[in-house]
């Protein structure tokens, strides 16, 4: 499927992103805090105007406004998801219920 994106420099966007498999991770300070931390690292080196974030348990909505010389909201999506994810690995890992783990040989 092809989307239609647009890329006007400088404009406002709005945005809605889903965690992983709908976890209900974002109402846990500790997940809050390390998506603020994603979001101002990333600000730091690719800016923009955050207008507005609505943050649920399992999505959050963005109104984004972008420098006027800068269409790429992407990248930073892409940065902040990367950074949010590697920051929180640990808290999110699952395990396999006992009954499937393997017995190691000895």
């Amino acid at each position: 499927m092809h989307y239609r994106r647009s890329t006007t420099p400088g404009a406002t966007y709005f945005f809605t992103v889903v965690t992983y498999r709908r976890r209900a991770i974002l109402c846990e300070p500790d997940m809050v805090a390390l998506l603020h931390e994603a979001f101002a690292t990333v600000k730091q080196r690719h800016p923009f105007r955050i207008d507005a974030v609505v943050i649920l348990p399992d999505h959050l909505h963005c109104l984004w406004t972008l420098p006027p010389d800068d269409a790429d909201y992407s990248t930073r999506w892409m940065r902040i998801k990367s950074h949010f994810t590697r920051r929180c690995a640990d808290s999110l890992k699952t395990t396999r219920p006992p009954a499937l783990r393997h017995k190691r040989a000895r």
